[in-house]
């Protein structure tokens, strides 16, 4: 081949997969998206209405700034400030056309002595851009023995055998388990990621989605200009709008100058209409009533399918965030296998498999476990979700 061939990452595998076999996109309509990561894309219960248009002008057409533009970047600052009590101003921050450019572009620029620290079981595509920049990383522990929820002395145990400088990746809450560090173990973290010649990335896609409210590594970042600190928000979850591509970096004011360079030579800038749309989401009361009703929207939807999925047998291990439920199948019954059996009803889950950073298969403790979605499912489906579930399990 005149290109190296490279894979689908692990959630479009497994759409690749489901259109293969039914003909359609998963979210298409009659068709039950367990396995993808959006959320509601309505308005919820209690919740501000999601904009159907916005305004711009004719020097809205031109090329956006390389680093985002203002009215964004300004009010990403405004939000954070307000919230979490920060202290950064714009210039801290860089907008991405969604939050894995975001993550891809540190990892990128990472010096070649910096070894990664990863959870064993974390979101798919950290796998996929390790091995593409062929990134060295100590794996720690989080499977069946510690219940997927490793603390900071692992990490510190892993950092001492790496005997380098260090950067922590951690999605919080995490994708798939839904385990969130918050209040005292969020603000060791961050302390941990605050010394010197060490980093972390603390990628916050379900900032919202936290049972006791929303959380931000940014509340116990002290000065961010003096870290190895990069906080990774989106509009894609919390704000509802995954088809905008809009995301940001939050760091010191010398790493968003070098995501600006970056930006000039691979990325452009993002869309300036779909800025000026999520700048508009971001209007502090606006923002305060969408926070609010996604927590109380999806704590419900987590304690309802937790009740449900308990009682046909799955083996549940979610944490407290999220929008998904991480559980081994019943009766021996493999992940791609129960696939197989949903994919008849067009409905699919998310392997385990594909959230194993050390990618072991079926030779590994993922091979029976899934990751089930429940951010885009109505109040309405459950009882058909339900059934076509228990349908498959037999």
């Amino acid at each position: 081949m005149f290109l190296q061939n490279f894979p689908p990452m692990g959630v479009y595998e497994t759409l690749f997969k489901f259109q293969d076999a039914t003909g359609q996109y998963m979210g298409d309509a009659g068709t039950s998206p367990w396995a993808q990561g959006f959320p509601l894309t309505t308005q919820l219960p209690g919740g501000p209405e999601l904009p159907s248009s916005v305004s711009f002008a004719p020097t809205d057409l031109k090329y956006p700034a390389a680093a985002g533009i203002d009215p964004l970047r300004i009010a990403i600052r405004d939000y954070y400030n307000h919230f979490y009590g920060a202290s950064i101003t714009e210039d801290n921050i860089a907008v991405f056309a969604g939050g894995r450019p975001a993550i891809f572009a540190t990892m990128l620029f990472l010096n070649p002595d910096v070894k990664v620290l990863i959870e064993e079981t974390e979101y798919t595509p950290y796998y996929d851009k390790l091995k593409l920049l062929n990134r060295a990383h100590k794996i720690i522990p989080s499977n069946v023995q510690n219940r997927f929820r490793p603390t900071l002395e692992d990490y510190r145990k892993a950092r001492k055998d790496a005997g380098s400088s260090t950067l922590m990746i951690k999605s919080n809450p995490c994708n798939p388990t839904g385990v969130t560090w918050e209040n005292e173990q969020l603000q060791q973290a961050v302390a941990f990621a605050s010394e010197q010649g060490h980093g972390a990335i603390f990628d916050e896609a379900y900032e919202f989605f936290s049972e006791s409210g929303p959380v931000s590594a940014m509340k116990y970042v002290k000065n961010i200009d003096d870290s190895n600190i990069f906080v990774i928000g989106a509009a894609t979850k919390g704000l509802q709008v995954p088809g905008m591509r809009t995301g940001w970096v939050i760091a010191s004011k010398k790493h968003v100058e070098i995501f600006r360079n970056f930006s000039s030579i691979a990325m452009g800038g993002v869309s300036r209409p779909s800025q000026l749309y999520v700048a508009n989401l971001l209007k502090l009361d606006r923002v305060e009533k969408a926070r609010k009703a996604v927590v109380n929207f999806y704590n419900g939807q987590r304690a309802r399918y937790k009740k449900g999925l308990e009682a046909l047998g799955v083996e549940l291990f979610t944490g407290t965030g999220g929008f998904y439920h991480w559980g081994k199948l019943p009766g021996g019954l493999t992940a791609d296998e129960f696939n197989n059996r949903l994919f008849k009803h067009k409905a699919a889950i998310l392997p385990g498999t594909l959230c194993d950073m050390n990618r072991l298969g079926a030779k590994g403790i993922h091979n029976q476990f899934m990751r089930f979605s429940f951010g885009p499912l109505s109040q309405e489906s459950y009882n058909r979700d339900i059934e076509v579930i228990q349908s498959c399990l037999r």
